[in-house]
């Protein structure tokens, strides 16, 4: 495995039909899912490699001496318009919108050209035929559209697609700008928490999502755990957010890594546009868009971590920056851990379930065993001790199917994807 090889990204389209994975070396590996076999009614279909390109290459800033990488830090998939797929992927600093079609036909009969594409001599045309379509092999083609560049002075951590289809936004360490999808030279700046002076910077942007419906609404997470809500309707510039999400700390819990610990590094609207879904290092939270005050349901991922702190600073692993998804109905909510791990937390019967990423786990039909961590005291039999858990193995990119139970689950440079029952005690 080359560090170019490790995923960073995951994302399904708005049917589920396609999933792409965007890598550190700067590519993107679309899946398609096969049609079902019509001998095995009860076979999903499997997902299978559609098409692999390079959206980014690594560049320099000159200005600044700095390398840029290619890494593709997020992918979003636009709603389908016509026969082509249409997504955006981003590194660092630019954004490209890539379109994704099939050709199954080509013409055949040229006048002016012979069949391999050369112009003929003109005496030599008598007659006049009219082209004909002739099928070929399927060829998926990938050709960049658009290319937004210029836009950001901090890393791009998040894109988000409007709901009007025509505009989105990227979101850095400092600042958030909306793009038209048709233009881009420019593009215009909602919200900037830069300080006059830089020594005064508190907190940073974590990550930024538009309202599944409300083209007007967005939200934004910060560093230090704070939810914005910002309604482009009120004023140009949203650094005046219409609702603040935070939870007041519990002064017992207070330590050195409090203010780390508490950063959101995902936020996630539900498909119905009620609630919010934010991740921090230790906890995932449900917050209703109602309710500021503090979140309506907590989730511990990793409590056991909690005493391991001090280690995971020092190797950090405390940054690292972890993913939550809903699935369709916004019942059960999924985060990674580590150690190939990930969580899944089912939202009405409170039941909640650790699973593993693995090549055993993913052979055809083999069934998720539920694991457990334990800490000191007696061990059952399959469980696992805190202290032997590899924390080089981390899912941090995770993503659901938009109807199904499908779950797709990035782990270090092998993507698995598990279908159907995930587990029978969760749905």
């Amino acid at each position: 495995m080359t560090l170019a090889d490790i995923i960073s990204t995951v994302e399904f389209n708005h049917t589920g039909e396609l999933l792409a994975t965007g890598d550190k070396g700067g590519r993107v590996v679309i899946f398609q899912r096969e049609p079902e076999c019509k001998n095995e009614p009860c076979s999903q279909g499997e997902y299978n490699v559609y098409s692999t390109f390079q959206s980014h290459e690594p560049e320099f800033d000159y200005l600044k001496s700095l390398e840029i990488e290619e890494k593709i830090n997020k992918i979003k998939w636009l709603p389908q318009q016509n026969a082509a797929h249409s997504l955006l992927s981003t590194n660092d600093k630019t954004i490209k919108l890539w379109k994704i079609s099939e050709r199954d036909k080509r013409p055949e009969g040229y006048n002016l050209k012979d069949e391999e594409g050369k112009l003929k001599d003109l005496s030599t045309v008598t007659s006049l035929q009219v082209p004909v379509l002739k099928p070929m092999d399927l060829m998926v083609e990938v050709s960049p559209r658009r290319i937004f560049s210029n836009g950001h002075t901090y890393h791009v951590n998040s894109i988000s697609v409007n709901s009007d289809c025509e505009t989105y936004m990227s979101a850095d360490d400092l600042r958030i700008n909306l793009w038209h999808l048709a233009i881009t030279d420019r593009s215009f700046n909602i919200v900037d928490i830069k300080p006059a002076n830089m020594e005064d910077l508190t907190e940073v942007i974590t990550a930024a999502e538009f309202h599944p419906y409300h083209c007007n609404l967005f939200v934004y997470s910060s560093s230090k755990g704070s939810l914005r809500l910002c309604d482009m309707r009120a004023s140009a510039l949203c650094d005046k957010h219409c609702k603040l999400y935070e939870e007041p700390e519990d002064p017992s819990n207070r330590s050195f890594f409090s203010e780390i610990i508490s950063s959101v590094s995902d936020v996630k609207f539900s498909h119905s546009g009620r609630y919010m879904l934010t991740r921090d290092y230790l906890t995932v939270k449900v917050w209703d868009l109602n309710m500021e005050t503090k979140p309506i349901e907590t989730y511990q991922v990793h409590d056991y971590l909690r005493s391991k702190l001090c280690s995971l600073y020092e190797n950090d692993c405390i940054f690292d920056k972890f993913e939550c998804a809903w699935n369709g109905s916004d019942s059960v909510i999924m985060t990674g851990a580590y150690n190939n791990f990930f969580r899944m937390f089912d939202r009405n019967t409170k039941r909640d379930v650790t699973l593993e990423a693995s090549r055993e786990s993913s052979k055809p039909r083999a069934v998720l065993k539920p694991r457990r961590v334990c800490v000191g005291g007696k061990r059952r039999k399959d469980d696992i001790s805190v202290d032997s858990l590899d924390f080089t193995k981390k899912i941090l990119h995770t993503a659901w199917h938009p109807t199904e139970n499908i779950i797709a689950i990035a782990a270090t440079n092998n993507l698995y994807i598990f279908q159907d029952k995930v587990n029978s005690d969760m749905h």
